[in-house]
């Protein structure tokens, strides 16, 4: 018997032996995942870093050279992003691709550009061209007339999309036009604006861009180190820890690089014409600091008794919650739109 006993509970005890090793294995495995010890992703973090050193290093360079190289980046942005929709656009209707259609959605896209920048340069261009009195008549008279010409042009496109329609492609074609007028809404409405803003001063681009940057990188590695709790089910790495972090960190760096970026005309004056010239200005309202006394409850070891603040920083905190609350969507929105095409992010950036 007390054989029978001994036999009959060895398989059980090695059996708990097992379990209590599987719990252990388990545990080192969710461990590893919690430390982030996995090699692939501090390797993704070093092309990350590599990439993003160079691209800041291009973006600080063209923001130096001036307002006309920031709005040439910005119209080289805007092309290839009408390039990736409309090919997006043939790709989901490949079936269906009509000669000489892409030759259309293009000539409204130079159509719009010419209407948007037109209007937003037309008398920055006048300004350039003062010295000399047979440009500038031109050039005067190519402004006067640009409305029409932008008008005629669209015209001429609408009579082009109708000479084109087939029969029994009606619904397909018409459909066509209207995503195309979608797209051009959707390139130019943000673009034309910032474009405004960076002729009103480098600084009104220069910052939200910045926040926007930062409020990624720190979302990225707050989420990498302290992530634990999913976000948003469109995209399942982001978190609430990356989330929160990241707003505090853009709501801080926005307040002090205000008032880094406030003290340099070159950022803050605005520019009147195309030139390239260095600028000079006196600071407008929004740049001229204001002291404040630093209340008596302050430490004692508090280095200042009083600080200087710029009304801009004040500005600069509602850029920076915009930045923290709204811009992170705006990633949200791309994965919701990669999973409707079904593409993934290495064909968004090659094609």
């Amino acid at each position: 018997m007390a054989m029978q006993n001994g036999s009959s509970q060895t398989p059980w005890v090695r059996h708990r032996r097992h379990s209590n090793e599987d719990v252990q294995e388990a545990s080192k495995a969710n461990e590893t995942h919690l430390l982030v010890n996995d090699q692939n992703k501090y390797r993704s973090m070093l092309v990350r870093a590599y990439s993003s050193v160079w691209m800041i290093g291009g973006f600080a360079l063209i923001i130096y050279m001036g307002h006309l190289y920031i709005t040439a980046m910005i119209v080289v942005i805007q092309i290839f992003m009408a390039r990736e929709l409309f090919n997006l656009l043939r790709r989901a209707h490949v079936d269906r691709c009509l000669p000489g259609f892409r030759m259309l959605n293009w000539h409204f896209f130079f159509t719009a550009m010419l209407f948007v920048y037109g209007r937003i340069l037309g008398q920055r261009l006048v300004n350039t061209v003062t010295s000399d009195k047979v440009l500038y008549q031109l050039v005067s008279k190519l402004i006067k007339y640009q409305m029409i010409a932008c008008y005629s042009l669209y015209t001429a496109g609408f009579v082009w999309f109708i000479l084109t329609l087939k029969k029994g492609m009606y619904k397909y074609q018409f459909g066509q036009y209207a995503w195309t007028h979608m797209i051009l809404i959707v390139v130019f409405t943000q673009s034309a604006f910032t474009v405004a803003n960076i002729f009103e001063g480098v600084f009104w681009f220069l910052l939200p861009a910045t926040l926007i940057v930062i409020n990624d990188i720190a979302a990225y590695f707050f989420g990498f180190f302290f992530g634990r709790t999913p976000l948003i089910k469109l995209s399942p790495k982001k978190t609430w820890e990356g989330f929160i972090g990241a707003s505090f960190t853009t709501m801080i760096s926005a307040f002090v690089l205000a008032n880094i970026m406030g003290r340099f005309q070159w950022l803050t004056c605005p520019r009147k014409d195309l030139s390239t010239s260095w600028l000079q200005c006196d600071p407008g309202p929004l740049f001229r600091p204001e002291y404040y006394t630093v209340p008596k409850w302050f430490p004692e070891w508090f280095p200042w008794k009083e600080m200087a603040i710029m009304p801009v920083q004040w500005h600069a905190l509602c850029l920076g919650l915009f930045a923290s609350i709204i811009a992170p969507f705006g990633g949200f929105f791309a994965s919701g739109f990669k999973r409707a095409f079904k593409i993934k992010v290495c064909n968004l950036k090659h094609s």
